[in-house]
């Protein structure tokens, strides 16, 4: 279908050598292009072989299939989880061992070195050589250890990612796979949205959990040996703070995992139901327009959102329970070790404190961090491994037993069919059809029709009886399917081209005219980036695709009834008869004219053969159905007008939208990265306007001034605990220090010992007579060796204002992530209510131009970005932001020297970060270009399966899809490699500084005296930076990215807006406005582009009350342009009065609730029968009921309560258009249009409109759109339209009495039998309608 890109650069990796690997060297030249000149698709590498989709497909639905066959065997359930071990489990357990080793055995022993490097500045002299030799042979093992760390770490999480990157592959290859082999009954049931939301959100679960998932095996041996050392430093004390940890951690985060994989459901479940009906609205706008339901519409999906957002924000909530664990656990165990330690009778010094604070670090990152990630990952993996396994085993296809002979035939013997098991579709059907021959089949709606077809096509398996096929077979669908390519493409559909062949197709396809028109012939892109084609249009081109397949039997379900009367004549004729003589045809039609020279007809009814044999066989039956084979002869001889186009139409470009697939190929995607490259330009050069529009949209400055001050607040209480305990330790260490006495009043002291567990110290001591001042309760004061007084604050004083830092940094992180959550979940519920109001309100001209998929992109995938990710990388960008500021503060109190070293590595720093940020954000606007056309081709493959299996072009689109997979893989690879590379680069700088911070100090212990305090709080507190900085970048530029959807979210509240909606107080209409239907247009304009030239010209028409009025015209005439302006949906100049009332002084809701419409395509909703009825519930039950009989519908539905499928597909196309009828007659307005109503239906349904019309409508103003000018004829009035102005409008019968007026032209097409029935049935209403006036 769609080529996609063809990368054409061999990925550099693999000609790179180990240094180059190991430091990402390869990367440079791709960083230097991003930040200078930008990236492009072209700019790409080629996949690597190991991660290209069809292999990985391949392997992987292999060991699918085993698994299916073992659980068939056993029956039980197949495991998608064995499956995707058994491919995977092997390179993903050898980077487990290399984890092993990082978090289990090198990284515990990095804090050892560190105690060893303190013990020595607390007892040294500064001119001992070897003490200073030894601290920088400790220093520099501080610095090597981190150096190991940084490169396993970042090389661990590349491959990891890498495995993550090739099981989605996997895994969309092989649901792709199975899609191409669902069974109708399985598809049914499967929305388009469905798949795809298995394949960008379910997927992407992959993506996220291979890199924790090895910490649940992981984390047991490395809490083991952390203890153990932790044990030899503070004995007994270890389990205060292990045990509240694992308290804090394990069962907490466990239960808040459990908790959040619940809620994960729930919200995948409202956010599927909020974008389903998204979808509806969208692809119904001008429906709700017409109806003027904007109102219940805005309300339901303000339902919708309001409990998806209820939900949303209990998640939001648990993740900031989650997020301030980060921050205060660590704090809080190392507070309870301290405190059991000095509380036990022992000394606190700084290898002891530091030492703890670096292995809390470490349990922290385990079990606060990576185990609860797992934990969440994990559980949302298996929900998302849950419903991809619900889609995997799906019903298949199963291959029919069709018998396959060369001869040409089609025979069917005593065939007995059904959809759903105990529900007949087909019963004792047996007919054959000889080689050579046209085999027409009619019947009402829901007869069985298609279904005939796709038992053929083996769509529909035989419950009982024979089918033999003849031979090959080419499929042309009801519903013409096209995909986004080039009008060739979509006709050559993988054959090769044969231009005498296909220049033969073209024009027995009556296509040449339209390829003449169109921008660039044959080679115009269709779908929604191209040329929006006509409803007519869409179905030659689908109509030529069967054509020019060459088979020997041709399944045709009704081409001609998208198409006007001489287009139609022309396709039976040159095409179906001529062209297809000597082959086997099979044609479905409600166009019962064309029978006469149909070799075999078959009428169906519920499913069975009511009536079959030759047009005169049938003729001399009984059976009601084969009266309207004479009728056809006698009357209809398919007398439409010719509106097979409707002229790149507004309002059939959105049901092309709808039916047309939303690829993108390389001409569009062009666009698609100019329009990215404006967004990112804008986003640069510009404010934040965004990030203020996005605070601003919480709507209380009050909360957010609160947050302000609470972040601050939660911040000075973590990093104060962090100095406090430095402080501590330092007065700790001057209390005992040796020789120190308590300074006395009387000149006797008394010596006092006091042993601790690692130095014994000797005093005076003597309690003080009575405390003197406030600050003396806080403090001893000493007398050391040299008899100078020295003051120490008391330990519990120290512990108790620890403790306070403690519980402010615990309170303060708690309510600051609540509060911060809070105000985003405001902000995300305000925006959308915003966005979605100011749809409601977009004029038309919005919908015509702006695709359907870009405007739902904004409800999924911008408001879940908003939604989720956005809060979340904020959050985290902030607290980092928050503890480097913190960490920088105690680093320069420890040693201001540092100082210089920030300035010099800042600077590399953020030359880092720029070029990052703009390589980063290019690539991801590629990946994001890159990812559509897989959800374009999935979009595009399940609206035309049938065709795609009939045609047996699977496999060429499984590989075709594997190349889109290939394409987005290779950006995704540079995404993952982007990231780790960066963050490489960044630890490194981070390292360097770790390595500034340790020698500095040894430099300065080799000159003067250094607090040894001081040392371990700055080194310990720079070690936090290495991991931690990195992180905290990428999550800044994550944040700038993200707030690129508030920044399209807001672009669509600024939107044009059409209206007033109400009237104004002084102006309103009374409530039985209009009460006679005079409808006149004075001097009427109508331009859809304020640019182009006027689509109506100088319109002059008066209405009388109560007329019924034809509207007919060629293509692009200005007959739906008419509809436009009567309901308003572009701007008018002149006038178009209502009863007197000039519409442009009406509210626009007050004026469309006036006028009915039953449109050519009828739109019905997901909700109720009684809400497709009556949104504003202004009716009773029984009055529903009462229409519903009406249409004869009652029947139809058990109950008002009647759940509608999405776009009511569990109604055919004739039952949705007879509810549109019960809405025009609920609400019984004076003015009543229809829109070619009875085009697609068959004549049993036409007829029963127009009967309903007729008797219903007797005395309102009905103005038709004609499709058959045999349902106008009897009109009051025909109006003629040519280029958008009036040209002829009088009664039908003195139209027809100018030989050289438009309208006899038009009734001339349609031959000469049919002219002169139409001429007599439009004399004799003449004739009626003046005898009755003469009366």
């Amino acid at each position: 279908m769609d080529p996609g890109f063809n990368l054409k650069y061999e990925n550099p990796v693999r000609k790179a050598n180990f240094f180059s690997k190991s430091l990402f060297i390869w990367m440079i030249r791709l960083f230097r292009k991003g930040s200078s000149k930008g990236l492009e698709v072209q700019d790409l590498y080629k996949t690597l072989p190991t991660d290209q989709s069809d292999h990985l497909g391949d392997v992987l639905e292999g060991n699918w299939n085993k698994e299916l066959a073992k659980a068939k065997a056993k029956n039980k359930k197949p495991s998608l989880i064995r499956a995707l071990a058994k491919t995977y489990l092997g390179n993903y357990m050898w980077w487990g061992v290399v984890m092993f080793l990082q978090y289990a055995i090198i990284r515990p022993i990095q804090p050892m070195i560190l105690a060893q490097l303190l013990r020595l500045f607390t007892s040294y002299a500064p001119k001992d050589s070897g003490v200073i030799r030894d601290m920088y042979l400790y220093g520099s093992g501080v610095v090597g250890f981190s150096v190991v760390l940084i490169f396993m770490l970042h090389h661990s999480n590349y491959g990891q990612t890498r495995i993550g990157m090739r099981i989605r592959v996997g895994v969309s290859s092989l649901v792709y796979r199975k899609l191409m082999k669902l069974n109708k009954s399985a598809l049914k049931n499967t929305a388009a949205g469905q798949v795809v939301n298995l394949l960008s959100n379910d997927v992407n679960r992959f993506d996220l959990v291979v890199l924790q998932m090895h910490f649940l095996w992981i984390m047991p041996f490395q809490i083991g040996l952390v203890t153990f050392f932790m044990w030899q430093e503070v004995g007994i004390s270890t389990l205060a703070g292990v045990v509240s940890m694992a308290l804090f951690t394990i069962p907490g985060q466990g239960y808040l995992g459990k908790v959040t994989s619940n809620l994960r459901r729930k919200i995948a479940s409202k956010t599927d139901r909020r974008v389903v009906l998204m979808n509806e609205v969208i692809s119904g706008i001008q429906v709700i327009k017409m109806y003027a339901w904007e109102k219940p519409f805005e309300k339901l999906i303000h339902w919708a959102r309001n409990t998806e957002i209820n939900t949303l924000t209990k998640s939001a909530y648990l993740q900031g329970i989650y997020m301030s664990c980060m921050v205060f656990i660590e704090r809080t165990t190392l507070f309870l070790t301290c405190v059991c330690f000095v509380l036990t009778g022992n000394v606190l010094t700084a290898d002891v404190v530091f030492s703890m604070a670096q292995f809390f670090n470490i349990l922290q990152m385990a079990m606060a961090i990576f185990y609860p990630a797992a934990i969440t990952y994990g559980a949302e993996s298996l929900v998302a491994i849950r419903r991809l396994e619900k889609f995997l085993s799906l019903d298949e296809k199963q291959e029919a037993d069709l018998k396959h002979t060369n001869d040409g035939s089609l025979v069917v013997s005593n065939v007995d069919a059904e959809w759903v098991e105990g529900n007949t579709s087909l019963e004792n059907i047996s007919f054959t059809v000889p080689k050579g021959s046209l085999c027409a089949i009619i019947g009402p709606v829901g007869s069985g029709k298609t279904t005939m077809l796709q038992l053929f096509l083996g769509e529909l398996i035989a419950k009982t009886g024979k089918i033999s096929i003849g031979g090959e077979i080419s499929y042309s669908s009801q519903e013409a399917w096209l995909f986004a390519s080039s009008v060739r493409n979509n006709i050559l559909f993988g054959l090769e081209y044969n231009h005498l062949r296909y220049r033969q197709v073209i024009k027995v396809c009556a296509l040449e005219k339209d390829f003449k028109q169109f921008p660039q012939g044959d080679k115009t892109i269709v779908g929604e980036r191209g040329v929006s084609l006509s409803g007519g249009q869409r179905a030659r081109i689908n109509l030529a695709r069967a054509i020019y397949r060459q088979a020997d039997i041709y399944l045709l379900d009704d081409p001609l009834s998208a198409v006007d009367t001489h287009v139609g004549r022309h396709l039976f004729d040159e095409c179906i008869s001529r062209h297809l003589t000597g082959k086997t045809r099979v044609l479905i039609t409600h166009q019962l004219q064309y029978l006469k020279t149909a070799d075999h007809i078959l009428v169906l009814d519920e499913g069975r053969i009511a009536a079959q044999g030759t047009f005169e066989e049938l003729s001399d039956s009984n059976l009601d159905f084969t009266k309207l084979l004479i009728a056809s002869d006698e009357q209809q001889d398919k007398p439409e007008e010719p509106v097979e186009e409707k002229s790149l139409s507004r309002r059939m470009s959105r049901r092309s939208s709808a039916i047309s697939c939303l690829s993108y190929i390389s001409d569009s995607v062009e666009m698609e990265l100019q329009e990215s490259k404006a967004v990112e330009e804008e986003e640069v050069i510009g404010d934040l306007s965004p990030f203020k529009e996005y605070f601003k949209a919480a709507g209380s400055t009050c909360a957010l001034i609160l947050l302000v001050i609470i972040l601050i607040l939660g911040q000075t209480a973590s990093s104060g605990a962090d100095y406090w305990v430095t402080y501590w330790t330092q007065q700790e260490t001057i209390r005992h220090a040796n020789g120190s006495i308590l300074k006395v009043d009387e000149p006797s002291m008394v010596l006092l010992n006091n042993t601790s567990n690692s130095t014994t110290n000797n005093f005076f001591y003597q309690a003080a007579d009575t405390v003197s001042s406030f600050f003396d309760s806080l403090y001893d004061t000493f007398l050391n060796g040299n008899f100078m007084e020295v003051t120490s604050m008391k330990t519990n004083v120290a512990i108790y204002i620890y403790t306070i830092f403690i519980i402010g940094s615990i309170v303060f992180t708690l309510m600051r992530s609540f509060l911060f959550f809070s105000v985003c979940m405001r902000a995300s519920r305000n925006l959308h209510k915003k966005m979605f109001n100011c749809l409601l309100k977009a004029p038309m001209r919005f919908f015509d131009t702006n695709p359907s998929g870009r405007v739902l992109n904004r409800f999924s995938k911008d408001m879940g970005a908003i939604d989720e990710l956005l809060p979340r990388v904020m959050i985290e960008a902030l607290q980092i932001t928050l503890v480097m500021i913190g960490i920088l503060v105690n680093v320069t109190i420890s040693n201001p020297y540092v100082i210089i070293a920030m300035i010099v590595l800042g600077i590399l720093f953020i030359f880092l970060r720029n070029w990052y940020i703009a390589t980063a954000k290019a690539i991801k606007h590629i990946e994001g270009i890159t990812k559509s056309p897989m959800f374009s081709h999935v979009n595009s493959s399940l609206n035309g399966l049938t065709t795609i299996r009939a045609s047996q072009a699977q496999q060429a689109l499984i590989n075709e899809f594997d190349h889109h997979q290939d394409v987005h893989t290779s950006s995704w690879f540079l995404t993952i490699t982007c990231v780790v590379s960066f963050g490489l680069w960044l630890d490194i700088i981070c390292v360097i500084f770790v390595a500034c911070v340790t020698y500095s100090f040894v430099f300065l212990a080799s000159t003067t005296e250094v607090n040894g305090s001081l040392v371990g709080l700055a080194i310990s507190q720079s070690l936090i930076l290495t991991g931690m900085l990195q992180h905290g970048m990428r999550q800044t530029a994550e944040v700038v990215n993200q707030l690129t959807s508030v920044e399209r979210v807001l672009h669509y509240t600024k939107i044009d807006q059409e209206g007033p909606f109400e009237t104004d107080e002084h102006k309103r209409p009374s409530k039985s406005w209009p009460d006679k239907g005079d409808v006149r247009f004075k001097k009427l304009y109508l331009k859809y582009v304020e640019s182009d030239p006027p689509v109506l010209k100088n319109l002059n028409i008066d209405i009388q009350p109560g007329e019924k009025i034809g509207i007919v015209g060629r293509t692009g005439a200005g007959k739906s342009s008419l509809i436009t302006a009567l309901f308003r949906l572009s701007p008018i100049e002149g006038n178009l009065i209502i009863d007197g009332l000039d519409t442009k002084e009406i509210g626009l809701s007050d004026l469309r609730k006036k006028i009915s419409i039953i449109p050519q395509e009828p739109v019905l909703f997901s909700a109720t029968l009684r809400y497709n009825l009556d949104p504003f519930q202004e009716y009773e039950d029984d009055q529903l009921w009462r229409a519903l009989e009406e249409v004869e519908l009652k029947d139809a539905a058990s109950s008002l309560d009647f759940q509608v499928s999405e776009g009511g597909s569990n109604f055919s196309l004739g039952q949705r258009q007879l509810i549109c009828l019960a809405r025009a007659i609920l609400r019984n307005n004076k003015v009543l249009v229809l829109d070619e109503a009875t085009a697609n239906v068959d004549p049993q349904t036409d007829h029963l409109i127009q009967k309903t019309i007729r008797t219903k409508f007797a005395n309102c103003t009905v103005l038709t759109i004609a499709h058959r000018l045999n349902t106008i004829m009897d009109s009051d009035k025909v109006l003629v339209m040519e280029s958008g102005t009036m040209v002829e409008f009088d009664h039908p019968h003195l139209l027809l009495q100018n030989p050289e007026g438009y309208f006899h032209k038009m009734v001339l097409e349609t031959g000469p039998s049919m002219t002169l029935q139409l001429k007599d049935v439009a004399q004799e209403a003449y004739e009626n309608k003046f005898e009755i006036a003469h009366f």
